[in-house]
């Protein structure tokens, strides 16, 4: 499965076609689909740009997405910058009128499980996030109910071409052996590569202007469609 994720905590100014509004996120979502991505991850935001779990902000993102790919299942993050604190996430979890079809849980925050037994009460999947060089793999672990999550969202923070490869495999090494399926991912320069490495091992993919905003051979890339496109061509070429 290969995963777009549209913009992340990016402000709007850092990419020139950074979707943002409703209107915007439909657009990247229908293009990144025909391109051949086959899951969405996005960050609701404020008209400002700033990352909300509002119920009205969710409910616009995940409405014109589905819109625009019917079909398709789309997640959010309940990172913990997005609210003042785990209290305020756990009201926005249940203010919540429209469902994204999973969200992602950071394993190294405070009160991850929490959030997770949020989610799940409402019948939200969770992808487990677990960052490199952190706890969160043990933390997971540890959790009774862990065999209920969606998948494992293996995060490489290593954003550097050389060493983002070998913290992956660490990583690998940390969250296996697992049951539950394993989507690996970098960012920025350690991106591609780590991208590779997922291709060879037979996980989940993602790419998309939230993890990079380059293609293979380094240049900018136009939006999301191009980059999905470039994951594309690449396997067709072996």
């Amino acid at each position: 499965m290969l995963q777009v994720c549209l913009n992340g905590p990016r402000g709007i100014r850092e990419h020139h076609h950074l979707p943002v509004q409703p209107p915007d996120l439909a657009a990247a979502a229908a293009q990144s689909i025909a391109a051949g991505a086959e899951d969405i991850h996005v960050h609701p935001k404020t008209p400002d740009g700033a990352d909300s779990l509002d119920a009205t902000t969710v409910a616009a993102a995940v409405n014109a997405i589905r819109a625009a790919a019917p079909g398709i299942t789309v997640g959010i993050p309940t990172t913990a910058w997005t609210t003042p604190d785990t209290s305020s996430r756990l009201d926005a979890i249940a203010s919540w009128t429209v469902l994204p079809d999973h969200a992602s849980v950071d394993w190294h925050e405070p009160d991850a499980e929490r959030i997770a037994q949020a989610l799940l009460k409402r019948g939200i999947g969770i992808e487990a996030g677990i960052h490199s060089g952190t706890e969160a793999g043990e933390h997971f672990a540890g959790w009774p109910h862990r065999e209920q999550a969606l998948r494992i969202l293996a995060e490489v923070v290593d954003p550097t071409t050389t060493g983002a490869t070998a913290t992956a495999e660490t990583l690998l090494a940390r969250v296996r052996p697992s049951s539950t399926p394993i989507l690996l991912h970098g960012r920025a320069a350690g991106a591609w590569p780590v991208l590779r490495l997922a291709e060879q091992q037979g996980l989940h993919t993602r790419i998309g202007l939230e993890d990079t905003l380059l293609l293979p051979d380094g240049t900018i890339a136009d939006d999301n469609a191009q980059l999905v496109t470039a994951v594309r061509t690449r396997a067709a070429h072996g």
